[in-house]
């Protein structure tokens, strides 16, 4: 059975703290999701694997939802 997505949601994410200080796949979570400034944001589609690397490093980013 294949794994649902939302279809056309995107979300917006953007690094509200450093990411030095933290373990190393913290800090390479943050550059895989594109994160490379603090107050950058980054948009993109909302799927599973997206939403895990997320959860990993929620204590750094804001997450907005859209459509």
């Amino acid at each position: 059975m294949p794994k649902k997505e939302s279809q056309g949601k995107t979300i917006f994410v953007t690094l509200v703290k450093s990411p030095i200080g933290y373990t190393k796949d913290q800090r390479a979570t943050a550059r895989a999701l594109g994160l490379r400034r603090l107050q950058q944001t980054i948009e993109h589609k909302d799927t599973e694997a997206v939403r895990g690397m997320i959860n990993k490093i929620v204590h750094l980013v804001h997450v907005e939802e859209v459509g």
